[in-house]
């Protein structure tokens, strides 16, 4: 049967696709709702009454006001109180960012990361974001070590991706703090040191995580920066199992086939391997086949019955 050491190489391609989520929305959003100077137009805002924020918002943009223009910025981009307009969202949030906002920056960098409203260029994504991280901002600076790590819009340099990393995970960033752990374990940037790497795995994997979390799973069962720890491995691919994560399945899975770290249990295996194989881990199919033989018809109809009415769950 498979082991889950050899499948920490498919680990990258999920951290790289952090790098090209839209937090544009979201940190809007965030920035309102939990304002601590909130006026008229923050309460108006949060009333839902958006005409009236609109309004409000506006009169202080035309006074230079860069947090009104993020404001407004905002609602174009997510469509609330008007029609959804990126280009006006991107010119809005372009007024704040030139007045120095490194929320606005790294508003600004990520439309021209995904195109929206604006040329979709690399190098502008990777001047604004630069900008916001060298203000502090956490996302900004993981977004901007990804480009590094890439050679997106910047030439390839996994110092300065490590570099930028390390900002966004000294501030708490779980995205930032995963990928400073996987640029230690495979020695990118910095000499390998699996001690710093698990440090960091750690610190992203109990903020939720998933990758980390699976991550995480692995290096306890291999021993990896940390003694090897087959229950707590179990523990860790089992949270990043409940949230989906196809190869935290698969790998959990394993561990029932195997009696590894949890006590045998071949109904468990099966139905850990079936939801990895349908959520596209085609590399669980052989040991799914093997878990079968060992499942009476009922057992199988059974485990069918629980894996149709799965859901993941949203949790840390």
């Amino acid at each position: 049967m498979m082991t889950p050491g050899p499948r920490a190489q498919g680990l990258r391609r999920g951290l790289i696709t952090l790098g090209s989520q839209s937090f544009i929305v979201s940190l809007f959003l965030l920035s309102i709702v939990f304002s601590a100077l909130a006026g008229p137009a923050e309460e108006a805002f949060a009333r839902k009454d958006y005409a009236t924020a609109l309004r409000l918002w506006k009169q202080l943009a035309d006074k230079k006001d860069s947090d009104a223009q993020i404001s407004i910025g905002g609602m174009y981009a997510d469509g609330l109180g008007v029609e959804r307009n990126y280009e006006v969202a991107a010119n809005w949030f372009r007024e704040a960012a030139r007045q120095g906002s490194a929320r606005a920056q790294f508003n600004l960098g990520s439309m021209h990361l995904h195109g929206q409203g604006v040329r979709q260029s690399y190098e502008e994504a990777a001047r604004w974001l630069s900008l916001a991280a060298s203000q502090g901002h956490a996302v900004a600076a993981y977004t901007l070590g990804s480009l590094y790590a890439e050679g997106r819009g910047v030439p390839e340099d996994k110092v300065q991706a490590l570099k930028w990393y390390r900002v966004a995970a000294e501030q708490g960033n779980p995205a930032g703090q995963a990928s400073l752990a996987l640029a230690y374990l495979k020695g990118e940037g910095s000499p390998a040191d699996e001690s710093e790497a698990a440090k960091w795995v750690m610190r992203a994997a109990e903020q939720g995580h998933v990758i980390a979390q699976y991550n995480l799973g692995i290096m306890l069962a291999n021993g990896r920066g940390m003694p090897q720890n087959l229950p707590q491995a179990a523990l860790w691919y089992r949270r990043a199992a409940d949230k989906g994560y196809a190869l935290a399945q698969s790998s959990l899975g394993i561990l029932y086939s195997e009696g590894r770290g949890v006590e045998r249990d071949w109904s468990q295996a099966y139905f850990w391997l079936r939801l990895a194989v349908s959520r596209g881990d085609a590399k669980a199919t052989p040991s799914l086949a093997a878990v079968q033989k060992q499942l009476t018809p009922d057992q199988m109809a059974n485990s069918e019955r629980l894996i149709k009415s799965w859901r993941p769950s949203s949790g840390p």
